[in-house]
């Protein structure tokens, strides 16, 4: 099989700018297969706050160096005026934009009750907010071009893990927006997929530390930013055939994330004790199916009652 590239292709990766960052790495292996690449950064660490300060530009000179395209851009996708402004920044270097890989991200590690409303707001504006601005910015253009590849990154933490609570609820944002978009792309050449990624990055030793040194080097080798990479490559490649998945990836180990429904009871006159009596029988996984084709776009046509429902006209405001 020949060595899938990317030669003409513009992608946009957001949050690149960190020296062992998943962005970086991202971006990286896209400009080594032929993309010319927007490293976008606005130079803060993982919390948005403090710690080692992230660099598009030098990451934008290192790919420079060996040899690729790249330009650093260091808007904040936070708000729309700043997504717009990285999307021209692509448009005003190459006059097109094929690629979007949302990997912009901050978080902080506290208890629901500890955690201030400041920092709940950073999180949603960065991480769900700004992937939702970004896909804003570049859906005309995509239409337009009847193509397009976006990736958003979601993370474990949307699965419920304690004290990411507002992070996890972010995450799980974006996988909505995933399948969203993934829909109404369909009939343009616009794919949307969502990575769940795993690798030993800079939130290490800012949300999460190591007793034992030994494991922390382990943890640092076994799952590098790298082999993740090539899950984001893929899904933004133009030979990808998915929409709407939600791929795991950590590790040189990729897997797929489904969402099931199980049977469940029917009862037309059902009441409050009919739940209590068969709830067993409610979460019994036996014949557990898939809700959604996890392969492709929902299909409304395969709902009879989604099937004739006429949408009405947007009013806006």
């Amino acid at each position: 099989m020949s060595e899938l590239s990317f030669e003409g292709r513009v992608a946009i990766v957001t949050g690149a700018g960190g020296s062992s960052g998943l962005g970086r790495a991202h971006a990286m292996l896209l400009a080594r297969r032929g993309a010319k690449v927007v490293v976008n950064d606005i130079g803060v660490s993982r919390d948005g706050i403090s710690g080692a300060p992230a660099d598009a530009q030098a990451v934008a000179a290192e790919i420079n160096a060996a040899g690729g395209a790249a330009i650093a851009d260091l808007n904040s996708v936070a708000d729309e005026s700043g997504a717009h402004a990285v999307v021209q920044t692509a448009l005003d270097k190459w006059g097109r934009v094929d690629i979007l890989i949302n990997n912009a991200t901050i978080g902080a590690r506290a208890g629901f009750d500890e955690i201030t409303s400041a920092d709940i707001e950073r999180i949603i504006a960065v991480n769900l907010m700004g992937s939702i601005w970004m896909c804003r910015a570049v859906w005309p253009h995509m239409l337009a071009a009847r193509y397009g590849r976006i990736v958003n990154t979601t993370s474990g933490g949307m699965m419920g893990m304690p004290f990411v609570t507002a992070y996890g609820a972010a995450k799980f944002g974006m996988f909505g927006l995933t399948r969203g978009l993934a829909t109404e792309g369909a009939e343009h050449g616009i794919k949307v997929n969502a990575v769940s990624p795993g690798a030993a990055t800079n939130s290490v030793g800012r949300f999460l530390s190591f007793s034992d040194p030994e494991m922390l080097a382990k943890y640092r080798e076994d799952l590098p930013a790298e082999l993740v990479s090539p899950v984001f490559g893929y899904l933004a490649h133009e030979t990808c055939e998915v929409s709407g998945t939600l791929l795991n990836a950590a590790g040189g180990s990729v897997s797929a994330r489904l969402i099931g429904a199980t049977k469940g009871i029917r009862n037309p006159h059902l009441t409050i004790e009919d739940v209590r009596d068969n709830i067993a029988a409610i979460f019994d996984d036996a014949d557990l199916v898939n809700v959604i084709d996890p392969t492709c776009p929902y299909d409304a046509a395969s709902d009879p009652v989604a099937k004739t429902m006429i949408a009405v006209p947007y009013a806006g405001e």
